[in-house]
């Protein structure tokens, strides 16, 4: 159809490009499409060529592939000679046990000894840790780092590819984390059951002088606690066996809810790396000063406060006194503002230094500068006066009109309403003492 000639010379134009480009099965795809909208002799044998050449480059690329294969082969083998070797001992069975597949597929090799070991280890209970371990309930601390190290060592994937060496080998771990903490094997021995399961939370010991952080503990941190690094960190580095106890990083368990909880732990002696060592350190300093800020300003600002009491001298208190007289209390005083009755000893009140310093100026015929000092103690003698009459009012007042009411009774039937009134011009004393010193009004 003449309506789809342009759309044919545009599938065809896109044919043509994606043959110059080698890309033979789009240049199909258009060609034929372009047939399909309208069929041209230019597109015919444009179909023609491209089926031509695609057929000549598969041949070419068949024989050359298998000759660059070949060669690459060649190559490799002679690169690196033992590598024939190596992939017959991991796709053939090793004489003394048989090979297991790894992750990704690789073969992993084993010994009897080693198959022995994994059996033994997944034949116990989960929690049998001491039979995990092969010790005994009542051995040393020592006991069970050495016959960790020793199944360690046995089982760790990277040196037993037995069926069964992975699951024996976190079982290994776990008891080891259990044992080697004293709170740990305590709640172990007398229950017999993980301790997480009863000790959720609770945090492994630390002895005093040790800087810890908190991390998740996997059996590989266990098993680099021993051997520094595991098996692929290029031997054992440190003491005997790297960290742990002998040298290096030292590592303690504890239960929580996400599970194993370690506790890294460096020590008070030399480090390796010297200005890296000293970096780690920055990050413990600053979160401890930023805790102990709050306290440095508090203790900063009340000392601020205190300050000026380092410098004045202390003020002597104002003299005892008492509103009836007694053997100590026998010179009698009155206020001057009110004209207060109240009574002092005498040697106490004579010898205060603000006191007879106004006395003997009132003597000489001189005011006092400022607030007086006596006129001060006189205020709170009168302020204590008055509120002790204010309470007694109070008091007096509530008792008569307890009274009252209780002479009118429920609705004020059959009241002696003159014993009533009676009541109510009653006076009460220290109310009236109120009213004559102008405290209170009428």
């Amino acid at each position: 159809m003449e309506s789809n000639k342009d759309e044919a010379l545009r599938c065809l134009a896109i044919a043509q490009k994606h043959r110059d480009a080698g890309n033979f099965p789009s240049a199909r795809k258009f060609c034929q499409k372009s047939i399909n909208l309208f069929s041209t002799p230019e597109a015919a044998k444009l179909l023609a060529s491209i089926d031509a050449a695609a057929s000549s480059s598969s041949a070419s690329a068949s024989g050359s592939g298998f000759s660059s294969s070949a060669n690459a082969t060649t190559s490799s083998t002679e690169r690196n000679p033992s590598a024939s070797g190596a992939k017959q001992r991991n796709g053939s069975a090793n004489t003394n046990g048989g090979t297991a597949g790894g992750m990704g597929g690789e073969k992993r090799e084993y010994t009897a000894e080693q198959v022995s070991v994994v059996k033994r280890v997944k034949a116990c209970k989960i929690t049998e840790y001491y039979d995990i371990l092969a010790v005994k309930r009542d051995c040393e601390e020592a006991e069970i780092k050495k016959a960790y190290r020793k199944l360690a060592l046995a089982l760790h994937p990277d040196k037993n590819g037995a069926p069964g060496a992975d699951e024996a080998f976190k079982m290994v771990s776990k008891a080891f984390q259990v044992l080697s903490d004293p709170q740990k094997r305590a709640a172990f021995d007398q229950n017999g059951s993980d301790p997480e399961s009863r000790f959720s939370g609770m945090s492994a010991g630390r002895s005093p002088g040790f800087a810890s952080s908190q991390g998740e503990m996997t059996p590989e941190d266990l098993f680099n606690m021993f051997f520094g690094g595991g098996m692929n960190g290029g031997g054992f580095g440190g003491g005997p066996f790297g960290g742990g106890p002998f040298g290096g990083p030292v590592f303690t368990a504890s239960f929580g809810p996400g599970g194993f909880t370690s506790t890294r732990v460096r020590t008070g002696g030399a480090r390796a790396g010297g200005a890296a060592a000293q970096g780690d350190d920055t990050g413990p300093a600053r979160s401890l000063l930023t805790q102990l800020l709050p306290l440095i300003i508090l203790f900063a600002f009340s000392f601020l406060t205190a300050l000026p009491n380092l410098f004045s001298s202390p003020s002597t208190p104002d003299p005892r006194f008492s509103f009836s007289p007694t053997s100590r209390y026998n010179v009698e005083r009155h206020t001057g503002g009110l004209g207060i009755k109240y009574h002092v000893h005498g040697p106490e009140f004579h010898n205060h230094p603000q006191i007879a310093a106004e006395l003997a100026a009132r003597e000489a015929g001189r005011g006092a500068r400022g607030q007086s000092a006596l006129s001060k103690f006189e205020g709170t003698v009168e302020h204590m006066y008055t509120q002790d009459l204010y309470n007694q009012c109070q008091r007096g007042l509530e008792r008569r009109e307890r009274r009252k009411d209780a002479e009118i009774g429920i609705f004020g039937i059959g009241t002696d309403w003159e014993k009533v009134k009676k009541i109510e011009q009653e006076t009460v004393d220290s109310c009236e003492e109120l009213k004559r010193l102008g405290v209170l009004r009428s």
